[in-house]
């Protein structure tokens, strides 16, 4: 008797279900590269291989796109930091040194590390754009961030901050890191050259400056 299989699905249905992962990843290529009010729909569809109709019947405007390429490139990376807050049962540095070397290896030192330039120079003109960023991914940070602090200071670990700052103290520098990694770099201008040594250090830094006393000495 012959074994069951089940058939492989046809090459043109593969190919259409491929299609949305395709036409995201050609537009954050070129919300990077161009910008978001430089780029057209024309211009993602044909660096995806597909005309602008059949963009349309996936996306209805540039914004539903952006917003799709944020929903499926950065946000399940905030959920998987939301999941290992709520796992996790060991010391909060332990943590927010995993969570930003998380950040980096799946975001910052991806294509997707390139929205965050992206936001700077278009939220004044889009802002519902803008505003779905700060909403979906900005907040969202600063909520995790927040967490991991305020568990720090409650087990004695971290000593009391301002947490509303420390959470722009932590994020700046990594968002500066992506920043130059899509504008300064690609020119050869110096400055962050080895992103690894500067995250160690930025970690080294943030660590020891938050390390309750008792436990830094």
């Amino acid at each position: 008797m012959s074994k069951s299989f089940v058939p492989a699905a046809p090459a043109r249905r593969r190919r259409k279900e491929a299609r949305p992962a395709e036409l995201l990843a050609a537009a954050l290529d070129l919300f990077v590269e161009r910008g978001f009010a430089a780029t057209r729909l024309d211009e993602v569809a044909a660096r995806a291989g597909v005309s602008k109709g059949t963009l349309y019947l996936y996306f209805a405007s540039k914004e539903e796109l952006f917003k799709a390429v944020i929903r499926q490139g950065i946000l399940p990376v905030l959920e998987e930091g939301e999941e290992m807050l709520a796992q996790h049962r060991g010391d909060a540095a332990s943590l927010l040194q995993d969570l930003m070397r998380r950040w980096w290896d799946l975001t910052g030192n991806t294509p997707l590390g390139g929205v965050p330039k992206l936001m700077i120079s278009e939220a004044g003109n889009f802002p519902e754009v803008a505003r779905y960023y700060h909403e979906n991914v900005i907040q969202r940070v600063h909520d995790l961030l927040g967490n991991v602090l305020r568990r720090g200071i409650e087990n004695r670990e971290f000593r009391p901050v301002n947490i509303e700052s420390a959470i722009d103290v932590i994020s700046a520098p990594m968002l500066m890191l992506s920043i130059w990694q899509h504008s300064m770099a690609p020119c050869s201008c110096g400055g962050m050259e080895d992103p690894e040594t500067y995250l160690r250090t930025h970690v080294d830094l943030l660590l020891n400056g938050l390390r309750a006393k008792e436990m830094s000495e």
